[in-house]
């Protein structure tokens, strides 16, 4: 990722002690929650590289609770994150990973309830910025500073079409776009990052779209 100016370098406003290991974690946390579309029951998270080293020492565990508590990076209560998570019901398990992920800073979270699963992979690029690497097992490439819509849809000539048709209808401007399949005819996904936050109009407009199957939102633009 090219960092656009001088802030994304220095790191947001956060509760330290560290914009890679504290603010990048609290993202990657807080994108696996809006992934998820709320909040889990079980959270078992898979560290690497200088993560998986270090993150007792440097809040990376409180980091990662407090955004899978949807907290962002300068939210007074991250130092409290695992307790709060312990009394709200949310069980978080942390591993160490074997071998090294695609950066040194590096975590897999896997949430799961009564209602569903999911998985994604994130890294912390420095100045607190995040680069989501894989979700639910398709490889993405997005960076939590836009909201994203993550489609998952069949593999079906048109569909690309009809959500780029869509998205333009609502007035939004796509600023990324990537598509992963699994196997031709099979499932793809595509995650778009747009300019503006997606209204609940074209939310529903792609859900009612032919051969979508699941349409999440990632927006760490927003609050709850």
């Amino acid at each position: 990722m090219r960092f656009k100016d001088v802030f994304s370098i220095i790191g947001p406003a956060m509760i330290g002690p560290s914009s890679s290991h504290t603010a990048g974690a609290v993202r990657i946390g807080r994108a696996a929650r809006r992934l998820f579309g709320r909040q889990p029951a079980e959270a078992v998270v898979t560290l690497y590289g200088s993560f998986a080293e270090t993150y007792a020492g440097h809040g990376t565990d409180r980091a990662i609770a407090g955004g899978l508590l949807d907290y962002d990076t300068d939210d007074v209560r991250l130092p409290n994150a695992l307790e709060e998570a312990e009394r709200q019901g949310l069980r978080i398990s942390f591993r160490t990973g074997v071998g090294m992920g695609p950066h040194p800073n590096y975590a897999r979270i896997e949430l799961r309830d009564e209602h569903g699963t999911a998985e994604m992979s994130g890294a912390s690029i420095g100045g607190g910025n995040i680069q989501v690497v894989s979700i639910n097992g398709f490889d993405v490439g997005c960076s939590g500073m836009y909201p994203t819509l993550v489609v998952t849809a069949a593999d079906r000539q048109g569909v690309l079409a009809s959500l780029t048709r869509v998205v333009s209808d609502a007035g939004l401007n796509i600023g990324y776009m990537m598509v992963d399949r699994k196997a031709r005819d099979g499932e793809a996904m595509t995650v778009i990052e747009v300019d503006a936050r997606p209204p609940e109009t074209l939310l529903q407009e792609v859900r009612r779209l032919p051969h979508v199957t699941e349409l999440a939102v990632i927006d760490l633009t927003s609050g709850s």
